[in-house]
């Protein structure tokens, strides 16, 4: 069995027939617009299964409709539902590419050899996305760019990265 992964929350409904606001973790519909099954946790501990029939962005929010979701008070009920899918049901990515949740617990290190500490969360930003590296005593902001980022091993767990001139200084 595949690992549990997390992809986003339902923010509340939208319309009368029973559509989901959806918060996407990633932003990525692609990767929504391929799940089929899914499982709702929510608040209350409690885990709804459903097949997804449809997710569309309506401008700056995702809408999803569930198969067995009909209604505005349906919908409702799912409030603050977060949304797991199976981690074999996400897309392949090209080489270069990687899902958050394979980012986050790396170990980042320079390409001297310094280790910074692990990469504890990921920020999205207009132009490119930013890690938040924890080390002992200070913390990091790594531009998630090819100039910057020189390998990720996901074997090993490590990323290495190659700081431009100040950034470790921030």
């Amino acid at each position: 069995m595949s690992q549990p992964i997390a992809v986003g929350k339902v923010s509340g409904a939208h319309g009368i027939k029973g559509q989901l606001r959806f918060y996407s973790y990633s932003g990525n519909l692609e990767t929504l617009q391929a799940m089929k099954d899914i499982r709702l946790f929510l608040p209350d501990g409690t885990i709804k299964h459903s097949s997804l029939i449809k997710a569309v962005r309506h401008g700056a929010k995702i809408l999803l409709s569930l198969a067995d979701v009909h209604t505005a008070n349906d919908a409702e009920k799912l409030t603050g539902a977060e949304l797991i899918i199976e981690q074999d049901q996400l897309p392949d990515l090209p080489d270069d590419e990687f899902y958050w949740q394979d980012l986050i617990g790396l170990s980042v290190v320079t390409d001297n050899g310094e280790h910074l500490g692990r990469l504890s969360k990921i920020m999205e930003t207009g132009a490119n996305d930013v890690y938040l590296v924890e080390g002992a005593e200070k913390e990091y902001l790594i531009p998630a760019i090819s100039e910057v980022v020189r390998n990720i091993d996901l074997c090993k767990k490590v990323m290495t990265v190659s700081p431009l001139d100040g950034l470790l200084d921030l």
